[in-house]
């Protein structure tokens, strides 16, 4: 009967799952090209360097430890979750034991593993209830936001009671029957001494209500995290090893417009016959629908830390930009129209857009371009290419720029540089200058 239930349990949990992700690809089917996945041998350098070894998460260092420790012990404790489906499927204890030394090392470590993340999440829950952090703040941080950190960090916490609960009375059990322990439990070896005067029965009845409690958070857990903030769980590490390997500074051309400049610059294709006419494509990025899967990826891998908007010069100084708000908006403008698109496509309007229902121009124009919230970002973001393809839209389809911005455009068009002055007039500066020679 008990495999029965988890059978089913196991399916509803996987169909809701599938359900999630497949919404979830056809959005992503629906962005557009961002760039070729080539340089695997590099990528995989940078997956191991900044998601797998946490790098970036140092610069912080009493939390960054702390958050690379609940990292690597969940991928650890991974093997155990697998091991419990295993078990519940074919109605089994401790299946995977026949692995001898890798089993003991995989279950110890995740028992160790444990402890240390109920540390570290009251401490993160402590942070957020008690402290006001100021990078968890800020205008696009909603009540909504912080509740859904709270509950995520507290069902991780249940994970771990639970899991902690689980092997203390897995050992106490197989004590008090004189069966041989499979798998090593440095913790709890210790917590089981809580049952000594507990009979074997009721110690069997505590082991189940752990496992049952344990598997079912999992399977919770899984259906939740796609709503919610911690998404981040499944995105960040495919982020980092799509990240875009240029440097942070070089800000990519527009293919078509680049095709365009090629074009007219090559004294052949004047006489060339016309090309077939290609659909018209919309300049930057206006709405949801405008950009690349990266963007959106970006948007969905989002831990919503905070950690680009506390180094944004713009943000420090006063002014609206806020980086992880930008992230934000696409996540949620994205989700608001996705019903709309899923059903019409691209083609669907509902009469808002990314650009001023969500973001405003104020916001894009104070970016500096300065790649301080890329560089900061502990899963290689990239805010800068969203705001800047923002801009060309405002630019290149609306005319629309600060008046400083128009000026240079103007004096760019009519004197070839970003200055009032003629081209003939530039040296005028020079003539009275006593210039040895």
């Amino acid at each position: 009967m008990d495999q029965i239930i988890f059978a089913i349990a196991l399916i509803i949990t996987l169909a809701v799952f599938g359900f999630t992700a497949s919404r979830y690809v056809r959005l992503f089917m629906l962005t557009k090209p961002a760039f070729p996945v080539r340089n695997i041998g590099k990528r995989i350098n940078l997956l191991i360097k900044v998601a797998i070894a946490q790098s970036k998460m140092f610069r912080k260092p009493f939390t960054g430890i702390l958050h690379a420790f609940v990292f690597w012990g969940f991928i650890v404790m991974l093997f155990g979750s697998i091991e419990m489906v295993i078990d519940g499927l074919i109605g089994a204890e401790r299946s995977l034991y026949i692995l001898g030394g890798l089993y003991d090392f995989l279950i110890g470590a995740g028992d160790l593993f444990a402890l240390i993340i109920t540390v570290a999440i009251i401490v993160f829950l402590s942070r957020r209830i008690f402290l006001h952090v100021k990078r968890f703040e800020g205008i696009e941080m909603k009540k909504v936001s912080h509740v859904d950190a709270k509950i995520a960090l507290t069902i991780i916490l249940l994970l771990m009671i639970t899991l902690l609960g689980l092997n203390s009375s897995y050992v106490a059990y197989q004590t008090n029957i004189g069966e041989e322990i499979h798998g090593v439990y440095p913790v709890s070896m210790y917590l089981a001494g809580i049952y000594s005067n507990i009979t074997v029965d009721t110690i069997y009845v505590h082991h189940e209500v752990h496992w049952w409690s344990h598997i079912l958070l999992i399977f919770l857990f899984a259906n939740i995290l796609p709503y919610s903030k911690h998404l981040h769980v499944f995105m960040s590490v495919p982020n980092v090893f799509l990240s875009r390997l240029d440097p942070l500074g070089k800000l990519p051309n527009m293919e078509n417009i680049t095709r365009e400049v090629k074009m007219m610059m090559n004294p052949d294709t004047a006489f060339a016959d016309p090309p077939e006419e290609a659909p018209v494509e919309r300049f930057g990025i206006l709405d949801a629908e405008d950009v690349s899967w990266k963007n959106y990826l970006d948007s969905l891998s989002c831990t919503e830390c905070g950690r680009c908007t506390s180094v944004c010069p713009a943000n420090i100084t006063g002014k609206k930009l806020s980086p992880r708000k930008i992230m934000m908006d696409l996540r949620a403008r994205m989700k608001e129209k996705s019903k709309g698109l899923i059903k019409k496509g691209k083609d669907y309007n509902d009469d808002k857009s990314l650009i001023r229902n969500y973001i405003s121009e104020e916001e894009l124009w104070a970016c500096t371009t300065c790649n301080a919230c890329a560089q900061e970002c502990p899963i290689n973001i990239d805010h800068p290419k969203l705001i800047i393809d923002m801009r060309r839209y405002l630019v290149m389809e609306e005319g629309s720029a600060p008046g400083g911005i128009k000026t240079v455009f103007s004096n760019i068009e009519n004197n070839g540089a970003p200055w009032q002055y003629s081209p003939e007039d530039r040296m005028i500066w020079s003539e009275n200058l006593e210039i040895k020679k």
